[in-house]
């Protein structure tokens, strides 16, 4: 949801609790999603959880959205049968432009991220040795995705309605957890990839001619 969310995460935490008969110190970590992404959300996220591991003395652990929705795209049957090993998500950054990153799939174990999360054009996302896409960005750019490429895959390799999801949050934040990677609190901050998130007046004037 987007209006409202603010008043309604807290009850959910409390709720959530409550239904597994668990008190916030009695946790080992929080795990918060930190974007990038809708900017209130990724906020609104990092600030209570602040708020929550501050007051619990917890550490966190901050998961990236994109590799949140890789460690989801995993398990899915269509990514399954199509048999991909390396595999993209491009989602849509607004302002015309996408976030997007590489990934390879690995037998038991959430998949691995190819370098940095990604903002540019549409047409320069690298589709170079990829065997599936996933993501917002195709429904929002289609065609002007496949630059790259002589092509566009075919739909049976494809996923364009997968986002974030707090399963794939927590598939990431358990794996940062077998590693050791939980961070203070103090050291949380969103990850933004881009400072400016809006067009002026005068840009969306010239935009629209």
């Amino acid at each position: 949801m987007s209006a409202g969310a603010s008043q309604l995460l807290l009850p959910w935490v409390d709720a959530l609790l409550s239904e597994t008969s668990s008190e916030l110190a009695s946790l080992d970590v929080i795990a918060v999603g930190v974007g990038p992404g809708a900017f209130t959300g990724v906020r609104l996220g990092v600030a209570v959880v602040q708020g929550l591991a501050t007051a619990a003395k917890l550490p966190v652990l901050p998961v990236a959205s994109l590799d949140a929705i890789a460690s989801q795209l995993v398990f899915k049957p269509r990514f399954i049968s199509a048999g991909a090993q390396s595999f993209v998500v491009a989602v849509d950054a607004r302002m015309g432009e996408i976030y997007w990153a590489k990934y390879q799939a690995i037998p038991n174990q959430v998949p691995q991220r190819q370098g940095e999360i990604q903002l540019s054009s549409p047409e320069l996302l690298d589709l170079n040795n990829i065997d599936y896409l996933a993501g917002s960005a195709i429904t929002e750019f289609g065609d002007r995705l496949y630059s790259s490429i002589q092509s566009p895959f075919p739909s049976s390799h494809l996923d364009a309605d997968i986002g974030v999801d707090a399963i794939g949050v927590l598939a990431c934040a358990q794996d940062l957890w077998r590693k050791g990677l939980q961070q203070d609190i103090h050291l949380l901050e969103p990850l933004y990839i881009r400072n400016k998130v809006a067009f002026t007046s005068a840009e969306r004037s010239q935009q629209h001619g």
